[in-house]
């Protein structure tokens, strides 16, 4: 399963939870057990949304022992906070989250909230995320404000409503297993956003660390569009592959939520889409393809440097070809066939472990058949053979090496040919 999120209105924490709650209406009571887990005395709701144009959902957080009562009036301007102390913080007001309480911040130093968290009866892996999630915003505020990680001390973001928004979903993601992740562009908005600091630049400096490597666009809507916390849930969910697209698949379920700021003439939510890629393409895969050329490394250290390429996880097949280059000099084609999710990996063996100092790469879709590989005993030896599924019926191949110490072309060629009769026809318990 592939979730890809389109933000049309922006992303925060309480949009991501709304709309996969929208998506998975089942997790609900999982994801209220590990919020109260936390904090006892915190509720939270999803409530149907209807802006006009669209329906979905809100997620709605009380105050610590206050019920959440009816989803608040929407409103344009971020909440004030005149709270004078010289704390590094990060701010995560601009969607207006769907708390239904006003309240006071206070400031929450980063080894508290983490220890809160180790200490909570929460799930492993919903730990695990949670302090994932969290450990990217405690990163980035401390770049921000050139300061030790322990010494970060969240303002908005400690908040209850915040937390229970990472909770939320450190809590989902773990349920749902989710394969792979993807984000559409995001759109960066404009403007200023108040904070105890004065005012500071839209995106905040925080969140313009969260999403280097992501694709953005300007749609002309000014305001804050992607707060910290969902800054930080997008580094922890896309951030070793930013710039991934949304891949092929079957569409299943899809889900929306909205947050409580009104955009003028667009809907103020998040849209997730769950694909099902594996059903979608019967004998299909997505891979990635990178290439480039050599001119200026020998070849006895090239091949070694391609027999450590074919040894990196995620890189499947690694082949060359010679080539005339510019001046009429041989050149050698290097192209490497990837695993989408190990690109980047890959693309920075490549640099390692040859002279390239530049190569492109591009998505395909590929198309495999149906194997098995089987080991059969041929006159007191193992060998090795690969049986396929073709359109025509099946076929075997028996591994070389398997054949190596056997002298003659004969003698390998009716031991290959004996254990490939031997896959395609003797019963597995046989063998």
């Amino acid at each position: 399963m592939h979730i890809h999120l389109d933000a049309l209105g922006g992303v925060a924490g309480d949009m991501f939870a709304a709309a996969l709650l929208d998506a998975f209406p089942e997790h609900q009571a999982g994801v209220s057990a590990s919020i109260r887990a936390v904090d006892g005395r915190i509720a939270c709701a999803v409530r149907a949304h209807n802006d006009g144009i669209l329906s979905g959902a809100r997620f709605a957080v009380s105050a610590p022992g206050v019920e959440p009562g009816p989803a608040p009036h929407r409103h344009d301007h971020p909440a004030r906070h005149d709270h004078p102390h010289p704390h590094d913080h990060a701010h995560d007001h601009a969607h207006g989250h769907g708390h239904d309480q006003d309240h006071g911040h206070g400031h929450r130093p980063w080894s508290e909230i983490r220890a809160a968290l180790e200490a909570a009866d929460l799930a492993p892996a919903v730990r695990a995320q949670a302090l994932a999630i969290f450990g990217h915003l405690a990163a980035a505020e401390a770049r921000v404000h050139g300061i030790a990680v322990e010494a970060v001390a969240f303002h908005e973001v400690g908040a209850f409503d915040s937390i229970a928004d990472i909770v939320a979903a450190a809590h989902l993601i773990a349920a749902l297993g989710v394969r792979s992740w993807s984000v559409s562009a995001l759109p960066l908005g404009s403007g200023r956003v108040r904070t105890q600091h004065g005012p500071l630049p839209v995106p905040a400096p925080a969140t313009t660390l969260l999403l280097e490597g992501f694709s953005t666009l300007d749609d002309g809507v000014p305001g804050e569009r992607v707060t910290p916390t969902g800054a930080a849930i997008l580094r922890h969910l896309c951030g070793e592959d930013p710039g991934r697209g949304r891949p092929r698949g079957i569409l299943g379920r899809t889900g929306i939520g909205f947050g409580t700021k009104v955009l003028p003439g667009l809907s103020n939510c998040l849209r997730v889409l769950v694909l099902d890629e594996a059903a979608a393409r019967p004998g299909r895969r997505d891979l990635a393809v990178i290439a480039f050329e050599i001119d200026d490394q020998s070849g006895e250290d090239l091949a070694m440097g391609l027999d450590r390429l074919r040894g990196e996880p995620g890189i499947l097949d690694v082949v060359q070809a010679p080539v005339l280059g510019k001046k009429g000099r041989m050149m050698a084609r290097i192209q490497v066939l990837v695993r989408p999710e190990s690109l980047e990996a890959a693309i920075a063996a490549c640099f390692r472990e040859t002279t390239t100092i530049g190569l492109r790469y591009h998505r395909v879709e590929g198309a495999v058949l149906d194997r098995e590989a089987r080991t059969v005993d041929h006159a007191g030896r193992p060998i090795r053979v690969k049986v396929v599924d073709r359109p025509g019926g099946r076929t075997a191949k028996a591994e070389a090496d398997d054949a190596r110490d056997h002298a003659g072309h004969a003698a390998r060629a009716r031991l290959r040919r004996e254990a490939e009769r031997l896959a395609l026809t003797v019963p597995e318990e046989e063998r």
